[in-house]
């Protein structure tokens, strides 16, 4: 795989800290979210893959004013009925 820089990013996102946001959201979405990858995953982790979807135009700023789906956080709520260890 070849590398994935900033500035093929930049094309993309407005700037460096646009792209931190955008990137981390979507590598959420991708690793508890149940989101499924739009580039092949090559073995790759979250932050690879959502840097690739960006770098390759799947993905943009559009994404941080997006509402996420209530049933995408229900799995990650913590029971706090249930006694803990």
């Amino acid at each position: 795989m070849a590398r994935i820089t900033v500035e093929d990013c930049l094309d993309h996102v407005d700037n460096r800290f646009e792209l931190v946001l955008v990137s981390s959201k979507r590598a959420r979405q991708l690793a508890v979210g149940g989101k499924e990858p739009m580039v092949p995953e090559e073995n790759d982790k979250p932050t690879v893959l959502a840097l690739r979807e960006i770098e390759e135009g799947y993905i943009d700023a559009s994404i941080l004013t997006q509402k996420e789906e209530q049933d995408d956080f229900e799995e990650l709520v913590i029971d706090t009925s249930a006694p803990q260890l």
